[in-house]
Order: C-alpha cells, then sequence, then structure tokens
C-alpha cells in the first residue's frame, strides 16, 4: 500500500477558509494541524522542528514571522514548504495604516517568506501583484488559487427582504478598512432601510460606530454559520466597502444567497462581483445610498449567485491543492 503524504498544517487561528483547506488535506494525506500562537515560545518552535522531521512538507496559512521559522527549519531539513498568503503580509496602504510592508523589519521577514517557500499561494491575482510591486520579489514562486464555496450550503431560501447586509469583525482595523464607517453613515441617507452588521466585537471600537448610527442600524455580534447564513438568505444587498481585501469571503458567500452586492473597485472585490452588481467609491456614504437604492430594485441575485458557483467552486481548489502538492513531493523524491 503507497504510504501516504505527511504534511504540517500551520495556521494561526482557524477561521472558515482555513479550515476548509485542512478539511481538503485532510481527506487525501496525513495531516498534522499546528496552531502557532506564540512565536518566541522554545517549546512551540521545537515542537515545529519535531514535526518538520517527521513529514513531507509544510503548509502554512499567512507569511508572518512564524512561517519564516517553518520555512528557515523546512530549508535545514531539505523539506518542502507551500505558503497562503492571506493580504496584510503584502499590503502597503497608509492612508488606513495597514499592511506588513509598511514596516520596514516585517517587510524584510515577509520578503524572506516570499523568496524561500517553494510554492507562495494567493487567492487573487491583485495580492499576486502587490507582492511582486511592494516586496519586491520576481514572483516567479507565486500561484494564484482562489478559495472555493460550499454553494449548497450557502443558497437562497424564502422570500428576499429590504435588508441591507455587511460581515466582519468589528476592531480599530476593520472599522476603517472594512468600511464599516462608511456603511453607517450611509444608513442616515435611507432611514427606512435596516441596516445589519454581523460580526464579533474585538475591541472597544464598537462604540465609535455606535455613536454614529442611526437607529436603523442594527450590530449583532458574533453570530453562528446558521444564523448568518439566515441572514444572508433575508438580505437583498449586501455591502462590500471594503479599502482592501483579498477574495472577500464574506461577499462571495452572501452573492451565493443571490444578495445583489454593493462594493469597491480595490482588490479582489471586483474579482467576485463581475458585472452582477453595483461599484461605489470608497468611503463615501451618499454614493453607496445610491448604490443600495439602485441594488433594491435590482434583479441580479440571481446573476451573483451563478458566478461565484461558476467561478469559486470547491472542487477547483481541492484538485489544484492535490496538483501542487504531488508535484512538489515528487520534485523532492527525484531530487533525493
Amino acid at each position: 500500500m503507497r504510504q501516504k503524504i505527511k504534511i504540517l498544517f500551520v495556521y494561526p487561528y482557524l477561521s472558515s477558509f482555513i479550515k476548509t483547506d485542512f478539511e481538503i488535506l485532510q481527506r487525501h494525506f496525513e495531516v498534522i494541524p499546528h496552531q502557532w500562537t506564540r512565536t518566541r515560545d522554545i517549546k512551540n518552535v521545537l515542537r515545529v522542528m519535531w514535526y518538520i522531521l517527521r513529514t513531507d512538507l509544510s503548509f502554512i496559512w499567512f507569511a508572518g514571522g512564524h512561517a519564516a521559522r517553518v520555512i528557515f527549519f523546512s530549508k535545514l531539513f531539505r523539506k518542502k514548504t507551500i505558503i497562503v498568503v492571506g493580504g496584510y503580509e503584502v499590503a502597503n496602504v497608509p492612508e488606513i495604516n495597514y499592511g506588513l510592508m509598511l514596516n520596514p523589519k516585517s517587510a524584510r521577514r515577509v520578503k524572506y517568506v516570499l523568496e524561500n517557500a517553494d510554492l507562495v499561494l494567493t487567492v487573487d491575482e491583485s495580492l499576486k501583484k502587490d507582492a511582486i510591486n511592494n516586496a519586491r520579489v520576481n514572483g516567479e514562486n507565486i500561484l494564484t488559487v482562489p478559495t472555493g464555496y460550499e454553494y449548497e450550503k450557502f443558497k437562497a431560501k424564502g422570500e428576499k427582504k429590504n435588508l441591507i447586509l455587511t460581515v466582519a469583525y468589528v476592531s480599530k482595523d476593520t472599522i476603517k478598512r472594512k468600511g464599516l464607517e462608511t456603511f453607517v453613515e450611509a444608513a442616515k441617507y435611507l432611514p427606512n432601510l435596516k441596516f445589519v452588521v454581523v460580526g464579533p466585537h474585538y475591541d472597544n471600537s464598537i462604540r465609535k460606530l455606535k455613536s454614529i448610527a442611526s437607529g436603523n442600524v442594527k450590530f449583532t455580534g458574533f453570530v453562528p454559520d446558521e444564523e448568518l447564513i439566515k441572514y444572508y438568505q433575508k438580505a437583498k444587498v449586501y455591502c462590500q466597502l471594503s479599502r482592501y481585501e483579498g477574495l472577500p469571503n464574506a461577499l462571495c458567500e452572501a452573492m451565493l444567497c443571490e444578495c445583489v452586492p454593493v462594493g469597491t473597485r480595490y482588490c479582489g472585490i471586483p474579482t467576485a462581483i463581475g458585472d452582477t452588481g453595483f461599484y461605489v467609491p470608497y468611503g463615501d456614504p451618499k454614493a453607496t445610498a445610491e448604490a443600495i437604492k439602485e441594488a433594491l430594485k435590482s434583479d441580479k441575485g440571481e446573476k451573483a449567485r451563478k458566478r461565484i458557483k461558476k467561478m469559486f467552486q470547491i472542487e477547483r481548489r481541492e484538485k489544484e491543492l492535490l496538483r501542487i502538492i504531488h508535484k512538489l513531493v515528487l520534485i523532492k523524491i527525484l531530487r533525493w
């Protein structure tokens, strides 16, 4: 019987898209999951070294300090590495103080990761361009493999309501980057409509949003997946008003539930929306309100679902990950 490929799966936290990749790999390989939470913990480092010695390759989400250490030891032990870039690592957006490229020290670390990983995966072509331009790497080892979505899990059900939705965790970072302030301000122009912000509150930034919100804005805090899907199914319009994103998962999930999208033209947002929604300038509440009114009158929800279902199949990501991993391990075997 052919021995299964062994993979070390390193992640800082287990979001839905990271969990999806883990489940894909676990179906085909022997996978050791390792959550890297404390970079300077010597026990953590020793444990990772032990895992690297006993696996064929490491699959690492995000190109931060944890990735640099895994790559360093992997090269030392002649093991393969795959890095998945989320976006923050290669971003350089000074107007919202966002991205590891803003800090010379963290930028050098990211550059090391991008140059020394055997393969770097991005979820959108815009992130590959940012990696090349901001980290100043040649990009020869960078490949865009979009995330995939479960279209049977996320689907329309029941009657749509005149409800305007956005999904994001609320923090000092996201109120600017994800356009949450813009979303809340836009609600003032449409007082007869209900606006909902779904997502956990990570710090006191929620106080600022509530202080500028009109009475037609609701903040749910954290909700479980089942309840989130119900919000997608009720909402007629979904807003992704961000200044920087990879390929926004919540936007794609909402579109699968036939929400009409309203978004900016940054990064992976237009990749998802295409011609199925409405575009607005970043940080413009009045223009956002006008676009929402147009979206409410449109019948683009079904078209939005078809686009995500066609372009971002989870089966396609699974097939590509399998191809990449088998190729890397075969190269390693041939070189030995």
